[in-house]
């Protein structure tokens, strides 16, 4: 909606008076002082010019916008070792029996009813809870091992597998959710219910961004082969935070960000002249409710329009050696794949966006896994280790964090019918893998330890809050001390219970 026209919408009948009166009074007053004594009280009144509402650059001089943007005065709580992070997302639930959390045991154990020690009662889904039958399904790909410390990696991962030197694989983060919505709302936002803040909503309120001209917190979408999950705009909201700190979606295609481009006829001088007027339209506002959405609807105004120059030039790809599309994979070349958006990730944390979040879905597997795991990891394998490569080439692994993980894992038993060449696994929270890369991670190692049924947790447990917490604490962060007062608490991304830095990750 034009913003003068939604303000006339969201005017009153007693703000109208209101706002017609003070101009008669003030009138009143200067014809009884004199022009001398107030000879600019008209403009004023009126709103004063372009140069009398915005510095140097023409941004309207807002109290608290630029503050804002340069995140909390007593952030980071301590040195980082991260600048960026980079979340490779894997929505759905990637399957660590056929991955990453391989025990040569479960190839003697295949087709055998899982026992009910392992299983202890535990809750499971609706959707095995009727059956019958829990027959544990070895994987159905070849493991081998890779780097110094022969770490085991699935046939669908070879490009992780050449670097596992440089990751740090865990394989013992749990979660209580065992269905998709709580489960990936918990891990993004810390709560299993709508209306938290994400991590990067978090992120951006806490530290802002070095860069003005891009947002702090930028989210890509892409859709993977298999059973697709949906991605609601409150995985990465602000929840009770202002809303100037939710993801801003960039898009494949030629519109990167949505309503970004200036109105056929109006250029820049002029949409800089638009934006001051609504600026001031906005601080009047501001300063007569004190509403602080007045103060995020000025900053995202702004942000807009510095966007409209850095966008373009983000996503032009053009600069790039062919080095780098060959070392991404094919599918770089493509507007809206994930691996042209891991590149596009490389290129934001280049230029200082704290954090950066890619969700790959479909990776809910529950029939048919074979064939849709492997598109699946062929989607993401090549691009993934690409990215920590590239990052490390230019220098920048060492202050960049790359995660790698969905919501949950998947379970050693069979959904529905067990044959030769299909079957399914449902969710599994009690165990599941993330790894991890550069920004003080610890390289070539592997935590954490699962029961030969990769079931249950032996060694070392990561709940998805340890694993917030230290994803925070590697930007600088103490989870416990980035706090917002709302409904008489004092919220925090890792939530009431409490959680702990994973320091044996770290270097």
């Amino acid at each position: 909606m034009n913003p003068l026209a939604e303000y006339r919408l969201r005017m009153t009948r007693r703000q109208l008076l209101a706002n017609t009166l003070r101009p008669m009074g003030a009138a009143a007053l200067a014809s009884l002082l004199g022009p001398a004594v107030v000879p600019s009280l008209g403009r004023a009144i009126a709103g004063g010019s372009a140069a009398s509402i915005g510095g140097p650059s023409g941004a309207p001089s807002t109290p608290g916008v630029a503050n804002t943007r340069g995140g909390l005065p007593e952030l980071p709580h301590f040195a980082p070792k991260a600048k960026s992070v980079i979340y490779l997302f894997m929505a759905g639930g990637p399957s660590q029996i056929d991955t990453f959390d391989y025990h040569p045991e479960i190839r003697k154990l295949h087709g055998q009813e899982l026992p009910a020690s392992i299983r202890m009662g535990q809750r499971i889904t609706g959707m095995t809870s009727g059956q019958k039958a829990f027959p544990v399904v070895a994987p159905m790909f070849k493991f081998e091992q890779f780097g110094q410390h022969g770490t085991w990696v699935s046939e669908l991962m070879p490009n992780v597998a050449q670097i596992v030197d440089e990751i740090a694989i865990v394989k013992s983060v749990n979660t209580e959710a065992i269905n998709h919505d709580p489960a990936i709302t918990y891990i993004n936002t810390g709560a299993q219910q709508p209306g938290k803040a994400s991590l990067g909503a978090w992120v951006s309120y806490g530290l802002g961004s070095s860069n003005r001209s891009l947002p702090a917190y930028v989210v890509m979408i892409t859709r993977g082969e298999g059973n697709k999950q949906a991605l609601y705009d409150r995985l990465w909201g602000s929840g009770f935070l202002p809303t100037r700190h939710q993801g801003v979606k960039l898009r494949g295609g030629n519109d990167p960000v949505l309503y970004l481009k200036d109105p056929e006829g109006m250029d820049r001088a002029m949409r800089r002249r638009m934006l001051d007027r609504i600026a001031q339209i906005n601080e009047q506002e501001f300063q007569e409710f004190a509403d602080p959405e007045t103060e995020t609807r000025i900053a995202q105004y702004e942000m807009a329009f510095r966007m409209q120059a850095s966008v373009p030039d983000l996503v032009d790809l053009r600069q790039e050696p062919e080095s780098v599309f060959e070392m991404y994979g094919p599918e770089s070349r493509k507007p809206g794949t994930f691996a042209r958006n891991c590149i596009l990730a490389r290129r934001l944390a280049e230029r200082g966006v704290p954090l950066i979040q890619l969700f790959h879905d479909g990776w809910d597997q529950h029939n048919n896994l074979p064939k849709h795991i492997a598109l699946q990891s062929r989607d993401v394998d090549q691009p993934a280790a690409a990215l920590v490569l590239d990052l490390k080439r230019l220098g920048l692994l060492d202050e960049t964090l790359v995660v790698w993980g969905g919501e949950f894992g998947r379970t050693i038993y069979s959904q529905g019918t067990l044959t030769k060449d299909n079957h399914g696994r449902d969710h599994h929270g009690r165990c599941f893998t993330v790894w991890m890369a550069g920004g003080g991670v610890k390289p070539g190692i592997e935590y954490g330890k699962t029961d030969d049924y990769s079931y249950n947790i032996l060694e070392n447990p990561v709940h998805i809050r340890d694993l917030n917490a230290t994803i925070l604490h590697q930007l600088g962060i103490d989870h416990n001390r980035l706090t917002f007062n709302y409904q008489g608490l004092d919220q925090k991304l890792t939530g009431v219970v409490p959680a702990q830095v994973v320091k044996p990750l770290l270097v």
